[in-house]
């Protein structure tokens, strides 16, 4: 196969190789996968400088959002057309216990995921790691779903319960989970109000269906905010995957609920407690990857919510389609314009089995 192997840390995107390796031995409870496209994540510019706090031991390979095509069933599986051997990953991810429970998925079927190693022509998963393509979708847009359309329906329904007539602060409504967000929010019925840093930004958040947008860069945006109210009492629920709670409480209504999803920005806020005491907000996390070991049955809840949208046309994919990037040795360049904020929405790389570009 074809992959970016980080054998050393490197200095930034751009150092990054696409070599010939031998192909990924799955364990057996593990599916092999042919990528057909992938997904980059700001995690990504972490780890391959060595500056995430979760490090696979090197050397290992890059990425883990994608979408592709099963072509082998896990080796422990009772199917006839399941590998009849088994050894250990090359991956980072840890062993499960085999199991003899028939396949949920068949070679052929179109699957997306995340699972160590995205940056590849190949990879190996755990079946609960992977999920259908929806009916209708893409494998280009499909391969940035995993993380953001989840993380988005989590925040708002699950910890937010948002609801009919509410008013929804999503900041940086642009990004690969904020248009979840926005999507996500109008279809429970609540008005968006999207932050955004750039006129080309806030175009595409109205795109996806944001009744205003405000630049989150000018002095005074919260006030702003507050102006497109009713009756200027402030948002109901603000959405933040970026750190920016601390403006937001001026500009949250009485009950409101604040919704922590990240901190894009690189800091970590200290925010004046009395605040949120004096305005009855309720600020929470949301830790979406932490769900399939907590609260398991929460996760099938939310796919099923996500797949019901879907279903209903009401929930788009949310991949950047300015530029191009077809082929693995593009994935450097993809990832230095995510890092640079040149990009909107998900930044996803079209791959074949020979690192080529997928249609």
């Amino acid at each position: 196969m074809r992959a970016i192997q980080v054998t050393e840390y490197v200095k930034g995107p751009r150092d990054l190789q696409v070599s010939t390796l031998p192909d990924p031995i799955p364990q057996p409870n593990q599916y092999t996968i042919a990528i057909h496209a992938t997904a980059t994540n700001f995690f990504d510019l972490l780890q391959i400088r060595g500056k995430y706090q979760h490090q696979p031991p090197l050397p290992w390979i890059s990425g883990s959002e994608f979408a592709g095509t099963i072509v082998a069933l896990p080796p422990a599986s009772q199917s006839p057309s399941s590998s009849s051997s088994s050894s250990s990953s090359t991956t980072s991810i840890p062993s499960a216990t085999a199991t003899t429970t028939p396949p949920k998925f068949q070679i052929g079927d179109a699957i997306f995921g995340a699972s160590q190693g995205g940056y590849a022509t190949l990879v190996c998963a755990e079946e609960e790691r992977i999920r259908r393509v929806p009916p209708g979708w893409t494998f280009f847009d499909a391969a940035g779903l995993m993380v953001t359309a989840p993380t988005a329906y989590a925040a708002l329904v699950t910890r937010a319960q948002i609801k009919q007539g509410d008013t929804v602060l999503v900041h940086a409504a642009a990004g690969g989970v904020g248009l979840a967000a926005v999507q996500v929010a109008k279809t429970f019925g609540a008005t968006v109000i999207a932050t955004a840093g750039s006129a080309r930004k806030r175009a595409v958040a109205r795109q996806y269906g944001a009744d205003h947008c405000v630049d989150y860069g000018t002095a005074g945006w919260e006030k702003a905010v507050k102006a497109l109210t009713p009756g200027q009492r402030g948002v109901d629920i603000v959405f933040d995957p970026v750190g920016m709670v601390d403006g937001s409480l001026r500009c949250t209504a009485w009950n409101g609920r604040i919704v922590v999803v990240g901190f894009a920005a690189g800091t970590i806020e200290k925010i004046a407690m009395n605040r949120v005491l004096l305005k009855n907000v309720a600020v929470v996390g949301l830790h979406w990857g932490m769900y399939a070991r907590e609260e398991a049955e929460r996760v099938e809840e939310v796919w099923a919510g996500l797949e019901r949208l879907m279903a209903e046309g009401k929930f788009r994919g949310t991949c950047f389609t300015d530029r191009e990037f077809a082929g693995l040795d593009r994935v450097g360049e993809a990832l230095e314009a995510l890092g640079a904020r040149e990009t909107w929405g998900k930044v996803v790389v079209k791959v074949d089995r020979e690192g080529g570009s997928k249609l």
